[in-house]
C-alpha cells in the first residue's frame, strides 16, 4: 500500500490522501483552505477524477469535504459517507459557493452531480472496491463525521479524520475497537494544547450568561452552524437555564438534518427538548425584537466573519450590559481573533473598542493533547504514525513526542510525499 499527502500537511485545512493498491486508489477526503475573506482557498494537490476509485469523506466540514466537487468537472466518482455527513456537505458546499463564487473551482452543477454519485455507508460495515476494504468507525468529532479504516493483504490503515475520544453533549466518544494498525495517520491540532475541562467550560458560561442577565444585558454568542451551536444550546438545556435563548442562520437549518439523525446522538431526548425550547430568529424583525430583552442569541459566524453576527455585534458590542462568549476557534486574520487580542473590532473603515463584556469558553470538537495521546496508545499493533492536520510545530512536535513516549516510528509529511509500507 501507498499513502500520498494531498493536503493537510503541516497546516490545518485542504485534507486529503490517496491511498493505492495494486491498480485501485481510494481518495480520503478533498477539503479547501479557506482565507479571509476576499482571499482565494488553497487546495489539496490536484489529482484526476479518472485515476479515483473511491472518494471516502470523513465529515462535512470544508476542510475536509470542500474541493470534492471539483472532481466532477469532468468526471464520475463515487462518495462514500454517512448520511449526516452528505446532508450537511451539501448545506456547507451551497453555502461556500454562495460567498467565495469567485474562487470555488466548481459550481452548482459539480455540487449536484456529487450528490447523485454519493452511497451511503454506516459505521462499520466493510466495503470492498477492487483490491482495496474500507469501513468507517464513530469519530465524535460531529454528526455523521467517521474515522476511516482502510485495508488490503494484511496491512490496515488508520486515518482519524478530526476525532475527539470524548466526545460533547451532543455526540458519543470515538471508537477504538480496532485490529492492529501498520499506519496510523493522526490529525495534531491541538496536540500541544490541555483543553479546558468540559464541565469547567460549561459552568463558565452558564455563569457569564446569568451575570449578564442579571444586569440586564444580552449574552452574544457566536458559533460555528454545524454541531457549535447545537452543542451549546444543548449546554443550557442540560443545566435548566431558565432564560430565552434565541438561534439564528444557518444553525437553524442545521437543526434540522441532526433532527433526522436521533440514533447518532448521545442523548437525543436533550437535543429534542433544546429544540422545543430556543426561539427562532427568522427576519430582522425577530432579530430586533431579540435584543430588546435579556436573553441569550446564539448565532454565526463563530469567528465573527460575516454571517449575522455583525448585525448583533452593532446591536450589542458597545453596552458594558452585554457580554460576548467565544466559544469556537478563532484563527488569525479574523475579527473574532483581534476581539481576543486587541479587545477592538473593525467596523466598516474604522476599528472601535468593544464595551461588552468578553471572555472565550473551550468547547473544541477536537481531542486535546491527552486525548490524543491516549488514542495512541490505545491503538494496537507497531505502526508508523504520521502526524498531521496540525500546523507546523504542532505536527513535528507530536511526532517526536510518540516517537519518544511509544517507541513508535512517527514523523510530519510534507506536502506531495509518498509513504509505502
Amino acid at each position: 500500500m501507498k499513502v500520498k499527502i494531498m493536503g493537510a500537511a503541516m497546516e490545518v485545512g485542504r485534507s486529503g490522501f490517496l491511498v493505492n493498491s495494486n491498480n485501485t486508489n481510494f481518495l480520503l477526503d478533498y477539503g479547501v483552505l479557506l482565507r479571509r475573506r476576499g482571499m482565494a482557498p488553497s487546495y489539496p494537490l490536484h489529482i484526476k477524477p479518472k485515476d479515483i476509485d473511491a472518494i471516502i469523506l470523513s465529515h462535512a466540514h470544508l476542510d475536509h469535504s470542500g474541493n470534492i466537487p471539483s472532481l466532477f468537472i469532468s468526471g464520475h466518482n463515487s462518495v462514500y459517507a454517512t448520511p449526516p455527513t452528505l446532508e450537511l456537505s451539501k448545506l456547507l458546499l451551497d453555502d461556500m459557493l454562495k460567498l467565495e463564487r469567485n474562487f470555488c473551482l466548481f459550481g452548482s452543477n459539480e455540487i449536484n452531480a456529487m450528490m447523485r454519485n454519493s452511497k451511503i455507508i454506516e459505521y462499520n460495515k466493510k466495503t470492498t472496491i477492487n483490491d482495496l476494504t474500507f469501513e468507517l468507525k464513530y469519530s465524535g468529532h460531529v454528526i455523521g463525521g467517521s474515522t476511516i479504516v482502510v485495508e488490503s493483504e494484511n496491512k490496515r490503515l488508520f486515518y482519524t479524520g478530526d476525532i475527539n475520544p470524548s466526545g460533547s453533549r451532543l455526540l458519543h466518544g470515538a471508537d477504538l475497537d480496532l485490529d492492529k494498525v501498520d499506519v496510523l495517520i493522526t490529525e495534531s491540532t491541538y496536540s500541544q494544547t490541555e483543553q479546558t475541562p468540559r464541565e469547567e467550560s460549561e459552568n463558565g458560561l452558564i455563569k457569564f450568561a446569568n451575570e449578564v442577565i442579571e444586569r440586564k444585558g444580552t449574552l452574544f454568542v457566536p458559533a460555528f452552524s454545524v454541531e457549535r451551536s447545537q452543542e451549546i444550546a444543548c449546554v443550557f438545556q442540560k443545566h435548566n437555564f431558565k432564560h430565552p435563548i434565541f438561534m439564528d442562520g444557518m444553525a437553524l437549518k442545521v437543526n434540522k438534518i441532526i433532527s433526522k439523525y436521533p440514533t447518532y446522538l448521545r442523548e437525543p431526548t436533550i437535543f429534542t427538548n433544546t429544540l422545543k425550547n430556543i426561539i427562532q430568529i427568522r427576519n430582522n424583525k425577530d432579530r430586533e425584537d431579540a435584543i430588546k430583552n435579556p436573553c441569550v442569541i446564539i448565532s454565526p459566524a463563530g469567528m465573527l466573519v460575516g454571517g449575522n453576527a455583525i448585525y448583533y455585534l452593532h446591536k450589542l458590542a458597545f453596552n458594558s450590559k452585554n457580554g460576548i462568549a467565544l466559544v469556537s476557534y478563532q484563527g488569525d486574520g479574523t475579527q473574532g481573533k483581534k476581539l481576543l487580542d486587541t479587545g477592538k473590532l473593525s467596523l466598516q473603515t474604522e476599528e472601535v473598542n468593544v464595551e461588552a463584556e468578553v471572555k472565550q469558553l473551550e468547547f473544541s470538537g477536537h481531542g486535546d493533547r491527552n486525548a490524543l495521546l491516549d488514542v495512541i496508545k490505545k491503538i494496537k499493533g507497531n505502526p508508523t504514525v504520521l502526524a498531521i492536520h496540525g500546523d507546523a510545530k504542532s505536527c513535528a512536535t507530536f511526532a517526536n513526542e510518540i516517537n519518544e513516549k511509544f517507541g513508535l516510528k512517527s514523523y510530519a509529511p510534507k506536502l506531495g510525499e509518498i509513504f509505502t509500507f
